[in-house]
């Protein structure tokens, strides 16, 4: 029980971060996992997650048991509180042993003991009747905030409930096999040799979902390079840009260098520059290149700003751009905890800039690819359509393709879509 007690805080320390703090759970898991034994850090993580996808029902079931709500200084109580309930509702946790250990992870405060006791066994009682009220609401029924449903139901009308069920979905284990060095199929059979049960993503050849995430170490070949992780979304970044050899190409926003590994793969006989805001991002993107056999030149540097960078030209460039993330929520949950509605309007700006410099940068006749994780028209469609009315030197290059929706300007996929993300993509060309 003390290791389990101690995993218990420590989610809640990882909470603290994302809820009280604003830090992604990326960054919470960054600090806190290596404190973590080994044997206990899939059920902090599942805890963490399952915690960031279900808030704002957690808090909606603990605020119809609970006399008043918890002081601001007793965050660490509500969060532990919340721990308690995602373990009965969605963990494969024994009843009696989820309060009992929750209750035990209490510490210092033990006034608190008695509470988290109460209102986690007055759940148990009334579980069918309190989920029965959560689910009549919309933003208690999903876990989503009200001004994001808004904006969902504005773009998407009566779409916006699968939506919402998708991004309350964990997302699948997708694989990008290095066609460079190992066919798909081959891949496959090394899998299947592990009994690793796996299916090829349909929307792009180098893709692949395997039923069951493991860690990347069981990997058939993943040190040699043969094969990383990325969603399937992500992969048709590298097909739509159609590399030729020799072309000079532009990642303009590469971290962690997933999409710039799959261009490379796909084409080797090219000079790639790959560019991010944050060296410590760029040393991630070297990494990943190393581990693959490839090479990029990587430079940091403020890409919404002129440099050195677009005083050069370039026959592809792929702008991958900065956005509200809210088409990859079944991965990061706490976007719908960290995102506010005046941020999208912040992005869309810095957006529109970009896609200035971008095509500043651009050779006549050559190519431009727009991609964002968002699901929000107005990070996508729209900033085209705009961009376009504006430049009659750009053509749109339709995508002819099977997957996601086609918009007025460019192609959406919906979380799940194909069993991939939330994604949009837009070509654009220049006339010579």
């Amino acid at each position: 029980m003390p290791e389990q007690n101690n995993a218990r805080q420590l989610a809640v320390k990882v909470l603290q971060a994302v809820i009280g703090d604003g830090q992604s759970l990326t960054e919470a898991f960054a600090v806190f996992l290596p404190r973590i034994p080994p044997s206990q850090r899939g059920f902090v993580q599942a805890l963490c997650y399952g915690v960031c996808r279900d808030y704002l029902r957690l808090q909606f079931l603990s605020e119809q048991i609970l006399d008043k709500p918890f002081r601001k200084k007793d965050l660490d109580i509500q969060l532990l509180l919340l721990t308690g309930l995602f373990q009965l509702r969605s963990m494969r946790v024994k009843p009696h042993a989820a309060v009992a250990e929750t209750v035990a992870a209490v510490g210092r405060k033990r006034w608190a003991k008695a509470v988290v006791n109460a209102v986690l066994r007055h759940y148990l009682r009334e579980q069918a009747a309190l989920e029965s009220a959560a689910d009549k609401s919309w933003w208690s029924q999903y876990s989503h905030p009200d001004w994001l449903i808004d904006r969902l139901k504005q773009n998407w009308g009566k779409q916006t409930e699968t939506i919402l069920q998708a991004n309350n979905q964990p997302g699948p284990m997708s694989l990008r096999v290095n066609l460079g060095r190992i066919s798909r199929e081959d891949y496959l059979a090394l899998l299947a040799a592990e009994n690793i049960p796996a299916e090829p993503l349909t929307a792009v050849d180098s893709g692949i979902v395997l039923t069951q995430a493991l860690a990347v170490e069981q990997l058939p070949g993943f040190a040699e390079g043969l094969v990383s992780v990325q969603d399937g979304a992500a992969q048709l970044a590298a097909v739509l840009l159609d590399v030729e050899p020799g072309n000079a190409v532009l990642d303009m926003c590469a971290a962690p260098g997933g999409k710039t590994a799959a261009i490379l793969e796909r084409q080797p006989d090219i000079k790639l520059l790959a560019l991010d805001i944050s060296d410590k991002r760029l040393t991630k993107v070297q990494e990943n290149l190393t581990r693959l056999k490839l090479q990029a030149e990587c430079q940091c540097a403020d890409v919404s700003q002129t440099g050195a960078w677009c005083r050069q030209t370039y026959d592809r460039i792929l702008l991958d751009a900065p956005c509200s993330a809210v088409g990859v929520i079944r991965r990061h949950p706490d976007i719908k905890r960290l995102r506010r509605p005046g941020d999208i309007e912040t992005l869309a700006e810095t957006q529109q800039q970009m896609l200035e410099l971008a095509w500043h940068a651009l050779k006549p006749g050559g190519i431009l690819l727009y991609a964002t994780c968002s699901v929000l028209k107005q990070e996508n469609e729209q900033q085209l359509i705009g961009f376009l009315a504006q430049h009659a030197d750009a053509t749109e290059w339709p995508l002819d393709v099977e997957w996601g929706v086609a918009q007025q300007s460019g192609r959406q996929l919906l979380p799940g879509q194909h069993s991939m993300d939330g994604f949009y993509y837009a070509r654009l060309q220049k006339r010579r």
